[in-house]
């Protein structure tokens, strides 16, 4: 064992949650934090993994950004043809994680996904800058290519070509991801951390807040 490594050590010492104090749903918390992540200027605040099962039950994980949020779900974009979309097809269950440091918080979501309308993809798609428009039109994501020279030569022959407004390319868009479950996590003192799950009702409607052992 590498002894430097089992040696670092964090007390959390920022917070904690009570489950009486907290509103019954969980999508209401999460704004809440988010908002308190965006006003502590963190980095990335909307950085999250994103973890997928293969066909074959072999697991992967990803950081994605989340653009969007509503009472449905989790809303991100990626290539439908790239491994994650590829995954996502055959099996629509996935998880999120979003890690905090700076708030000693983190919140875990498990659900399922479902593509959103082409519209909805259209819509945030016109708002990308030019650069990360022609990404998602010209590459390939995922698959194997000879050289970081073939794609910048791929980026270079579109722009050379680019007449007017770019169109969101067919294989790229948005999945939104549905949770079924949705855990708060406020480090504490001694590992005796804070956890407060949120679990959805058999009536897809309600929520009940359960609080979990550190």
């Amino acid at each position: 064992m590498n002894s430097k490594l089992s040696k670092i050590r964090t007390e959390y010492k920022q917070g904690q949650l009570d489950e009486k104090n907290m509103p019954d749903d969980p999508f209401i918390q999460f704004n809440s934090w988010m908002k308190d992540v965006i006003d502590a200027g963190i980095e990335e605040p909307t950085a999250m993994t994103l973890a997928t099962v293969s066909k074959d039950g072999r697991p992967s994980a990803r950081m994605v950004l989340l653009k969007a949020l509503d009472s449905n779900g989790f809303v991100f974009f990626t290539h439908y043809n790239s491994r994650k979309g590829a995954e996502l097809e055959g099996n629509p269950n996935v998880a999120l994680v979003f890690f905090w440091k700076e708030l000693e918080r983190q919140v875990r979501i498990e659900g399922r996904v479902e593509k959103i309308s082409p519209e909805e993809s259209d819509e945030y798609f016109a708002t990308r800058p030019l650069g990360s428009q022609v990404s998602a039109i010209i590459s390939p994501q995922s698959k194997v290519i000879p050289s970081r020279e073939y794609i910048e030569e791929r980026v270079k022959k579109y722009l050379d070509i680019l007449d007017g407004l770019n169109q969101r390319p067919q294989e790229w868009g948005g999945y939104r991801v549905i949770p079924d479950a949705v855990e708060f996590w406020q480090g504490r003192q001694n590992r005796l951390h804070d956890r407060i799950r949120y679990m959805r009702k058999s009536d897809q409607e309600r929520w009940i807040k359960e609080r979990l052992a550190p």
